[in-house]
């Protein structure tokens, strides 16, 4: 009788040779998951967390996740940004409990210890005792006892976090090739304009891999395919990018005598020349930054995928919930700059993405069909080859090399 795949040590499960094919079991073994927690999101990595105009006023703050722990970034007194675990370190309850706020002091509910924008403990209730009675020892020391305090690094506006000192600096870990394009959107101080959350029931990596996916766009979004905001037929092209290649863009732009026969002959279901819309004024669009793309979509490893998609602009925040959960919290944004009539549009394309987006809705729904759909296939594979076997950027919108890309970084980064 074969053994159950969950007791086969990790570094002994079957992997094939083949940059094309992903095992099943990475995308639903609980076991791979704590391991993610500890390797990847508590690992050498830089997570995102904010945009600096989130924490736009001295003691600001925000809670949110990396991985699955809870963290909490501020902004002090002298304009500092920090970060650091929201866990009481007494009793290890949540210190901040709701999503955002603004104050000096941060107190747990539970028993009222007391800590400061930079997670320093300073206070405790009874430090000294009561009528002679009581107390903390003679050598307990509030320095010794704040909560765990993180690495936090801005760039342009947008606030990573890491765990670990052995991170490298932000610019070396996304690299040169990657933060170009990140200077591309980013061009210009930010107003944070709000979030949509969507809980979406699959692994976080299904989600990853999706937003490397250059062809699925065009196949299962009929808003894209049918009103020529993302086609494969387009121009466009796949940038790898970071020390492990974990990183990626991929951008689509508009040609002329683009061929869309293959969309016309009608083999295509998401391109629908009989659908409209009520108020064709969401697909108005003002060229802004350079190069003019009708899409961005940059996925920087593990939690953030930067958007443009034609004047909408957002951070995407991937928040796993559980080995078949994650969060994606869309931070909209718009520049100071903004005039009256281009923040109006940018407001209106945000219904593209978010829980009922235009094009979201869908790539939630995709994700969750994988998910149900490899139940008991622990040792099947997908097959990514699109394209080939390469790992290399290319310029089409039809290969798979973002992902086998990714699948390479990941193996090196969680050891398999």
């Amino acid at each position: 009788m074969n053994q159950p795949l969950t007791t086969v040590p990790l570094a002994l499960r079957p992997w094939p040779d083949d940059p094309a094919q992903v095992p099943y079991w990475v995308y639903t073994d609980p076991v791979v998951y704590a391991l993610e927690q500890e390797r990847i999101f508590r690992g050498p990595t830089w997570s995102f967390v904010a945009l600096e105009a989130e924490l736009a006023r001295a003691h600001d703050w925000k809670a949110t996740f990396i991985g699955d722990t809870p963290v909490v970034v501020t902004r002090d007194a002298d304009g500092a940004l920090h970060a650091w675990v929201n866990r009481c370190a007494h009793r290890g309850a949540l210190i901040c409990r709701h999503l955002r706020g603004n104050a000096q002091t941060h107190t747990c509910v539970y028993h009222q210890w007391a800590y400061d924008a930079s997670g320093a403990l300073i206070g405790v209730p009874f430090r000294k005792g009561l009528g002679g009675k009581g107390g903390y020892p003679a050598d307990f020391d509030l320095a010794e006892h704040g909560a765990q305090r993180l690495r936090v690094a801005c760039y342009r506006g947008l606030v990573f976090v890491s765990f670990s000192d052995q991170t490298p600096p932000l610019e070396t870990y996304f690299g040169a090739d990657m933060l170009r394009w990140v200077d591309r959107v980013m061009r210009a101080p930010v107003e944070f304009l709000g979030t949509a959350r969507q809980y979406i029931h699959s692994n976080w990596k299904l989600y990853t891999e999706n937003t490397k996916d250059p062809y699925h766009a065009s196949l299962l979004h009929l808003f894209h395919a049918t009103f020529g905001v993302y086609r494969s037929s387009m121009g466009g092209g796949c940038t790898v990018g970071g020390e492990h290649g974990m990183h990626s863009i991929l951008r689509a732009w508009k040609i002329e005598n683009e061929d869309i026969g293959e969309y016309q002959t009608g083999k295509l279901r998401t391109y629908d020349q009989g659908v409209t819309l009520a108020d064709p004024s969401l697909l108005a669009v003002q060229p802004e930054l350079e190069p003019v793309f009708t899409n961005h979509i940059q996925s920087l490893f593990p939690s953030m995928v930067l958007q443009q998609i034609h004047n909408t602009l957002a951070v995407r925040q991937i928040v796993p919930k559980g080995v078949d959960a994650f969060e994606l919290v869309f931070h909209f944004f718009g520049y100071a700059d903004d005039s009256p009539e281009l923040r109006a549009m940018r407001l209106k394309q945000a219904n593209l993405v978010g829980p009922a987006g235009y094009i979201s809705m869908e790539d939630g729904e995709a994700t969750q069909l994988v998910q149900q759909g490899i139940v008991g296939a622990a040792d099947d594979t997908a097959y990514d080859a699109l394209g080939g076997r390469g790992m290399e950027s290319t310029e089409s919108l039809l290969d798979e090399v973002l992902i086998r890309s990714f699948w390479r970084g990941y193996r090196g980064l969680m050891g398999f």
